[in-house]
């Protein structure tokens, strides 16, 4: 199989994946290297593929899909992580990321890609098994989540759960 054939073979398993595919699973399945897939993943970007990278691996994002999207502005403790992504997952919506904007360093945006309870739980884990401190703590925990769902209603939903929460610091 030749490089075009083989980003075509990995386009069309991270279009049928659910989840996020790690490089690894990706370079034993097509029998290359996760070298050889970083490489074509980031020729696929070049052509304008909407691959995102997360900490589970890559997925294809499909904005021009018929979903809707909304940007939360959100503050909370630590402890809370846990309520305010299952929140957010339980009413049908998907975290696409978490944002800060740092006075120093400016925007950072990481993507999450957060859509179930399972989800969740690997998240909260993560940071306490690896020991870090999550974004939100160097921005005294106001930060943004961008979240994708179904329909205007489903967000309304989320935004009035995360208000009466009071996470939601404004909508922007």
């Amino acid at each position: 199989m030749d490089g075009e054939q083989r980003r075509e073979a990995l386009l069309q398993m991270l279009g049928d994946a659910r989840e996020p595919l790690s490089g690894s699973a990706l370079a034993r399945r097509l029998g290359v290297s996760r070298q050889v897939i970083v490489q074509d993943i980031a020729l696929l970007r070049a052509t304008n593929r909407d691959i995102l990278s997360t900490a589970r691996g890559y997925l294809l994002y499909n904005p021009a899909g018929a979903r809707c999207n909304r940007c939360f502005m959100v503050s909370h403790s630590t402890q809370q992580i846990a309520d305010e992504l299952n929140t957010i997952v339980d009413l049908g919506g998907k975290v696409l990321d978490v944002i800060i904007t740092h006075p120093i360093y400016g925007t950072i945006t990481v993507n999450l890609i957060i859509s179930s309870r399972r989800d969740v739980q690997d998240f909260v884990r993560k940071i306490a098994t690896k020991q870090t401190k999550p974004l939100k703590e160097l921005t005294d925990d106001i930060h943004y989540h961008t979240v994708e769902a179904e329909s205007e209603e489903v967000l309304d939903s989320i935004e009035k759960a995360l208000a009466e929460k009071k996470y939601l610091l404004s909508a922007p």
